[in-house]
């Protein structure tokens, strides 16, 4: 694996569909394409430029971008989100379709990953193949199953206590409560305040609106799409990678995933929680990242 050298692109807002989607590149575009989706409420800055320059460094063409309601992507009021799961695969593939990249790897983050699956089962013929981070085998329009477990108790307790929101406008409440929730998030060991915190104050920075980049994913449509009954038809290589002590998504939610799906590859992530990507696991991640978009 290359050192990461390998500089920005540079960012720039593309029309797909009836959004704005600002997405940014790292690497040639001869190289294999590897489209990175963040998950819930995430613009592109969940996929650390570093990490990104790492992928790019190893001959991948790295791609991207901010979520609808994310960034500097088109906005929509806060609460009143007129869009659900399938505009989120929707944008992914219009975004390719724009950026003329016809083949792919992609990567999804937590949310992300579904709408990775999505893409699977969408345009098979264009995918070579997922990698899988901090998921779940379910999809927003998939039937709950109870045999999965839930959060861990302590997150529930600390996510169910009364607490004000935050002024929305002001920069400090949002990385005062980005931190907070952060560190419920993360593996214990895992928790870094600083990072945390110059994370929060960059995303709050670029944004359009944070109250609708923190509200409107989690408040938009859960659709009908099923994805987990249709698992065995996805038939690329598939890397899961997930932290050991996710609380929101305990690792079982791994196993399960990685069974479920026919030519899968799981990597744990000893002590990490549901979180950015630890610096100290860039390395690790990035050589089976590389050694995996290369076989597929």
């Amino acid at each position: 694996m290359g050192t990461p050298e390998t500089r920005s692109n540079g960012q720039r807002l593309l029309t797909v569909g009836d959004v704005r989607l600002c997405v940014e590149t790292f690497g040639e575009q001869g190289d294999p394409a590897l489209l990175l989706i963040a998950g819930t409420s995430g613009p592109m800055d969940g996929w650390d430029e570093g990490f990104c320059q790492l992928l790019a460094s190893g001959g991948r063409y790295v791609i991207r971008y901010d979520n609808r309601d994310t960034g500097q992507s088109t906005s929509y009021p806060p609460g009143a989100p007129p869009y659900g799961f399938d505009d989120f695969v929707d944008d992914a593939i219009g975004l390719l379709d724009a950026l003329g990249v016809e083949r792919f790897h992609v990567a999804g983050g937590s949310l992300g990953g579904a709408v990775a699956r999505g893409l699977a089962l969408r345009q098979p013929e264009r995918v070579q193949s997922l990698t899988l981070l901090s998921s779940t085998p379910l999809a927003p329009g998939d039937p709950r199953d109870p045999t999965l477990p839930p959060p861990t108790a302590a997150f529930l307790e600390f996510a169910g206590a009364e607490r004000p929101a935050p002024d929305w406008g002001d920069r400090q409440a949002y990385i005062d409560n980005y931190a907070l929730w952060d560190r419920q998030f993360a593996g214990p060991d895992y928790f870094d305040e600083d990072k945390a915190r110059d994370y929060a104050g960059r995303v709050f920075d670029r944004t359009l609106d944070i109250h609708a980049a923190s509200v409107n994913h989690s408040a938009s449509s859960r659709g009908t799409t099923q994805i987990r009954a249709r698992h065995a038809e996805i038939t690329h290589p598939v890397l899961v990678i997930h932290g050991t002590e996710d609380p929101i998504l305990p690792f079982r939610h791994a196993q399960v995933l990685a069974h479920e799906l026919p030519h899968s590859k799981l990597l744990p992530l000893a002590g990490v929680g549901h979180q950015l990507l630890p610096h100290e696991f860039w390395p690790i991640v990035a050589t089976e990242m590389l050694d995996h978009t290369g076989r597929g």
